[in-house]
């Protein structure tokens, strides 16, 4: 299986599955002279970590990541940073009874297709459980990054149930399990969320990411453009289906004169009276915000039957047992944020190599 891996100077490749042994990454790329030890990368871990709440999976992973290689005396070499963590809690018996069938919107039956071969525990390399070293490796990104540049995001919409931007507040975001930026939403999400588990059911979500203090000039035109790789990380997020920047499919509602950004002089400096662009144009940031919004589908591992077939190509019913999100949009916000910070520090170190630090 080849495509592990993402990024051209700052590149992350992520291996293991579910049920293994463990799951780890390397990193590539990174500058030198960066001080790193686990306790940089074990805060980020411990906002995706599992069983933190009722309304995430129950499986208990400590998520305790390990350093290997790439660090010495407490900084970075510009060698590969290679990084571990143990998987502890594993329950492969609950997928026995998926062993030989295929579950409706999963990748079981893709993979199947495609190698000849599934991991049908967990569903193997398919499995959320990879993004935890996307966070570890986001962790390393947010170094490179520095200090001037915040990446936060937060859920916005779980099934038809938005929040108020009127009561966008990013201190409520750290206060409630959702990541929600709208206290008066908690409530609702909770009570709906908990009707969703009792069915056996799932539902999908929003999440947004905005990236602020982001210098202009990142990004380069037609094939190296900042907003489509930011658009395909969050693509080969697990279950993301949509991407949009800025006032993404919305802008196709408005007028010309509606969906500019003015742009204007204050005090020496370039300023933009809107960003309906996101932060982006032409390929290229701009120096305001970057706001970049994907949806994520119901998790496809439910308890409710659903026909299927089985490898005989037999017609059979599907359950799915075991311990599942029912919404991975909850913790797909700091995937989303790590993500989002992977993508930068590969643009800010391509625009040094390009032209130089200014």
């Amino acid at each position: 299986m080849s495509f592990n891996s993402f990024g051209k100077l700052f590149r992350v490749t992520t291996w293991g599955e579910s049920h293994g042994p463990a799951i780890g990454c390397v990193v590539d790329g990174c500058p030198p002279l960066i001080p790193l030890s686990e306790k940089d990368i074990q805060p980020w871990l411990d906002l995706r970590r599992p069983g933190q709440s009722s309304f995430t999976t129950m499986r208990q992973e400590a998520d305790q990541v390990k350093i290997l290689s790439g660090v010495f005396e407490g900084k970075t070499t510009g060698t590969p940073i290679s990084l571990l963590i143990e998987n502890t809690d594993q329950r492969s018996k609950d997928y026995s009874n998926i062993a030989q069938s295929y579950r409706p919107g999963h990748a079981d039956i893709t993979y199947d297709m495609k190698y000849g071969i599934r991991d049908y525990r967990g569903g193997g390399r398919s499995s959320a459980r990879e993004t935890a070293m996307r966070v570890a490796a986001g962790a390393i990104a947010r170094l490179i990054l520095g200090n001037k540049i915040t990446i936060r995001g937060a859920l916005v919409q779980i099934g038809d149930k938005p929040i108020n931007p009127a009561n966008w507040s990013w201190d409520t975001v750290k206060t409630n399990p959702f990541f929600c930026p709208d206290a008066s939403i908690v409530p609702v999400w909770e009570e709906y969320l908990r009707n969703i588990r009792k069915e056996g059911s799932s539902i999908g979500a929003v999440i947004e990411v905005i990236a602020e203090g982001v210098p202009a000039g990142l990004g380069a035109p037609i094939y190296g453009k900042l907003d489509a790789d930011i658009a395909h990380a969050m693509m080969g997020i697990n279950a993301v289906k949509g991407v949009e920047i800025g006032e993404g499919f919305n802008a196709a509602l408005l007028r010309g004169e509606e969906n500019a950004d003015p742009i204007y002089m204050k005090d020496g400096e370039i300023t933009f009276g809107s960003n309906h662009a996101g932060g982006i144009l032409g390929g290229i940031s701009t120096g305001q915000p970057i706001t970049v919004r994907f949806a994520v589908k119901p998790t496809s591992s439910i308890s409710i039957p659903k026909p299927s077939i089985n490898k005989a190509c037999e017609a059979v019913e599907v359950i799915t047992k075991g311990r599942h999100d029912p919404c991975v949009g909850i913790r797909a916000v700091p995937v989303g944020e790590a993500m989002m910070a992977c993508v930068l520090a590969d643009h800010l170190l391509r625009h040094r190599a390009q032209i130089g630090c200014k």
